[in-house]
């Protein structure tokens, strides 16, 4: 059976020939990780890989103002923190690196502390009792006023005091020793029980202060140069030890290069006296 589409000199199989002729022709597929395949050229987003895509959304951050505040705050906890942690680990290094026999000395100091505040309670105490069970209240009472009155005159500075004790004496031929640091010494003398300070011939009270002056020291506007002279009163075994406790008062001095040195006494003589001021404005209330 002839078919009317074949033409002379051509194979069998011409239409499929003449078919695919008018198929436009086959694109080529891209090669692997060529840019654009499969997106759209414009858009080069699409081309990044995943941990690109990551890497480009954590970096720059973007930080809103309410993160930034509370990241402050917390930094400003975290550094305080710190600084606390670090400030008890410098006031009790002294102590962990301390002798046994350092320990024991400063609570022995303590339990002397103790003690003399649990007899001045006792006393009085005792005078409460005297003023109660005495014939003659009104003498008694003048005797506890007149004793009460010197013990007051020492403390103000008013009156001359003798008594055990000791003698500090601190060198400093550099000019390195500070106000503060004659003034820390005092503050611990005190702490220990000193009844009477005497600083190179100036009386220490309650309102002494003291300032530098140059390359030496002023007490209460008094100037004052080295050797510096302590004499105070008090009982020596406490207050030579708490002189010489770990990172205490000796130590420090010693560390700028001064020399000190503590010498106990059964007799200190304190006669520098300061004179009696009287109130501005404070007056008595009794009537």
């Amino acid at each position: 059976m002839s078919n009317e589409d074949e033409t002379p000199g051509q194979p069998p199989h011409a239409p499929e020939h003449r078919l695919r002729r008018e198929l436009p022709q086959e694109v080529p597929a891209p090669a692997p990780g060529a840019f654009g395949a499969g997106t759209d050229e414009k858009d080069p987003e699409a081309a990044l890989t995943g941990r690109q895509r990551l890497v480009k959304g954590l970096w720059p951050p973007r930080v809103s103002r309410a993160q930034l505040i509370v990241a402050l705050l917390l930094f400003g906890l975290g550094f305080g923190l710190a600084v606390q942690v670090a400030s008890n680990s410098d006031s009790s290094g002294a102590l962990r690196g301390a002798r046994q026999e350092d320990l024991v000395r400063i609570l022995d100091e303590l339990d002397d502390r103790t003690q003399r505040l649990q007899d001045e309670k006792q006393g009085l105490k005792d005078q409460r009792a005297e003023l109660e069970n005495s014939s003659d209240q009104a003498e008694e009472a003048r005797k506890q006023t007149a004793e009460k009155e010197k013990q007051l005159g020492i403390l103000a500075g008013t009156v001359a005091a003798q008594g055990p004790g000791i003698t500090m004496t601190i060198g400093d031929t550099k000019g390195t020793v500070q106000a503060d640091m004659l003034l820390d010494a005092i503050q611990e003398l005190r702490a220990a029980g000193a009844e009477a300070i005497q600083v190179n011939g100036v009386r220490v009270v309650a309102g002494t202060y003291l300032s530098d002056s140059g390359k030496s020291v002023s007490v209460d506007g008094n100037k004052i140069t080295q050797p510096y002279r302590f004499k105070v009163i008090g009982k020596p075994q406490d207050l030579e030890p708490a002189l010489n406790i770990p990172g205490g008062v000796v130590q420090t001095l010693e560390k700028e290069q001064a020399t000190v040195s503590v010498e106990r006494s059964t007799k200190i003589i304190v006669d520098a006296l300061r004179a009696a001021k009287r109130p501005d404005y404070a007056r008595s209330s009794s009537q």
